[in-house]
């Protein structure tokens, strides 16, 4: 078997994969000698920007865990300190939880205390008190919130999540993790009356989808729909670690920071995503997704893959396809009579069987899924084949291949969308195109018939090889704006990471139960040739 040459990589704009660590600046990744994390300050760059920046409304689409919250609880302890006349406010932080609205306010006690050390300022302690909260039509209501008081007369107050709850308040309101509040939009209309008293507004969030109306006030700032005052400052996972937030880690923990340290630091927090490549880029590189969360599971996955069976897996080199076309059929068939044929033997001559396929050449795999329904009506998968950079004649052989040992062979349903047109008109072609659907994948597709493959694993009617790639693959079908489907996001291949997949075993396996069903009258097939043994699956080999 012919090994895949490193897949290149795309340039740092493409939103559809992230950042590896091999692609980072020499200076990010190297830790110069004698280096102190504090030689500029208690801030990290990204921190003091995000401080620096004085506008009416600033809105920060952040990374988990890039300290923009702690350093916003540094300059609101600087101006909750500060007389009128050097420009002291009120500050009313909202969380999206009331223990974020104690963690906040834990931030400010601390900050005050260090302040009041080295400059004599006092404040009191974190007092937990009932905020009246005025409503829309005139009565109040008591939320607790927790408050510290300054010397100079103005305070730090954590409120709760409610939209009413600053309506006629006045100073500066920091609204974090925005996009996970239950009326954001809310909330951030009954933040904008303070500005007409010189208040500011200050968003601070992680993404939550692009249809969140955080992402769509991002949108809007940027766009100029809050004027040229409004600002928008980003600060990612990779901006945090550039400015040193590897070697902060370590100064707190008290380790010794070191190159091969930080690499396998970063490397880890990337890769406790697993296949949520999605849900990382929006956590970690503030970059939304598209979806909602996953429509299948993990439990319901596990549930499926009831024990190891075989998945074949044939790649090969760019080189391959530069071969006379005799070499490449004989080097097909040896493949298929090697690897293929004997998991077609095994099969349950009882039972019908269908297929389906997700096409590709070149960056993903094509994936064909045989299904197996039991007298229950139960689908059983019982064994994947995966190609990766096969040419599609090769393809073809392989297919065709499969198709002639199956027993009581059924229908497939093939990816007919785009480079994959060709190969599922000749199978239709070759088979009967009431044996074959040729499906053109799209949102309407999806929506139709991906929610009924969810179903099959809600009723534990589907039983999988346990392969930890099939399962990445199926844990990346999410909620995209309501359709159960693949987003456009490639994720690394478990196997081979310098591969790249597309949720391929989960398209393939959806139309694999698109097939079952739409099943046709069973399918004996006889070569237009010479008549050949029908229990010599071999003879049935394209070419």
């Amino acid at each position: 078997m012919m090994a895949a040459p490193a897949s290149a990589l795309a340039p740092r704009a493409d939103t559809t994969r992230y950042v590896e660590w091999d692609e980072l600046p020499d200076t990010v990744k190297s830790i110069p000698q004698g280096f102190n994390p504090l030689a500029d300050g208690v801030l990290m760059r990204h921190q003091a920007e995000w401080v620096s920046i004085d506008a009416p409304i600033k809105v920060c689409p952040k990374g988990r865990r890039t300290g923009i919250t702690f350093s916003e609880a540094l300059a609101d302890t600087l101006i909750a300190a500060s007389r009128r006349s050097a420009g002291g406010q009120n500050i009313y932080y909202i969380g999206d939880t009331k223990e974020k609205g104690l963690e906040f306010v834990g931030y400010v006690a601390h900050l005050a205390r260090v302040i009041a050390e080295a400059q004599g300022t006092g404040c009191s302690r974190i007092e937990e008190f009932i905020f009246k909260d005025q409503q829309p039509d005139g009565s109040t209501k008591d939320i607790t919130a927790y408050r510290i008081r300054f010397a100079s007369g103005f305070a730090v107050v954590a409120l709760s999540a409610k939209p009413a709850s600053i309506r006629g308040l006045q100073g500066i309101v920091v609204i974090d993790e925005a996009a996970f509040h239950a009326k954001v939009a809310a909330v951030l209309e009954a933040a904008t009356a303070l500005l007409i008293w010189g208040g500011k507004i200050r968003v601070i969030s992680s993404h939550n989808g692009k249809k969140n109306p955080f992402n769509q006030l991002v949108r809007d700032i940027e766009m100029g729909q809050y004027g040229p005052d409004a600002k928008v400052y980003t600060a990612t996972f990779d901006d945090a670690v550039r400015n040193g937030l590897y070697e902060r880690v370590c100064l707190m923990t008290r380790q010794q920071p070191t190159d091969e340290g930080k690499k396998k630091w970063y490397t880890q927090i990337r890769q406790l995503y697993g296949p949520r490549k999605a849900a990382m880029r929006e956590e970690l590189d503030a970059i939304p997704r598209d979806g909602a969360g996953a429509s299948i599971p993990g439990v319901w996955i596990d549930r499926a893959m009831r024990e190891p069976r075989t998945v074949l897996r044939l790649t090969l080199d760019d080189d391959f396809v530069r071969l006379p076309d005799q070499v490449r059929r004989d080097y097909a068939k040896s493949w298929i009579k090697q690897h293929l044929l004997p998991e077609l033997a095994k099969l349950d001559k009882s039972q019908q069987h269908v297929f389906g396929q997700d096409y590709a050449r070149h960056r993903n795999f094509t994936e064909f899924t045989p299904m197996a329904l039991t007298q229950q009506l139960k689908r059983v998968v019982p064994f994947v084949v995966e190609l990766h950079n096969v040419p599609s004649r090769q393809q073809e052989q392989v297919l065709w291949a499969l198709i002639d040992g199956l027993p009581r062979f059924a229908g497939g349903s093939m990816d007919a969308t785009g480079p994959g047109q060709q190969m599922a008109e000749y199978t239709a072609d070759r088979y009967g195109h009431q044996m074959i659907h040729q499906i053109t994948l799209n949102v309407g597709w999806y929506a139709a018939w991906m929610p009924k493959l969810v179903q099959r694993f809600e009723d534990d009617h589907i039983d999988l090889p346990r392969d930890a790639t099939l399962e990445a693959d199926l844990r990346c079908v999410e909620d995209v704006d309501g359709v159960p489907r693949v987003p456009d996001a490639n994720t690394r291949d478990l196997k081979d990471p310098e591969l790249f997949r597309h949720g391929d075993f989960a398209i393939s396996l959806a139309l694999a139960e698109h097939a079952a069903l739409n099943l046709c009258a069973e399918f004996a097939f006889e070569s237009g040739g010479a008549r050949s043994d029908p229990n010599d699956m071999g003879a049935f080999i394209h070419g």
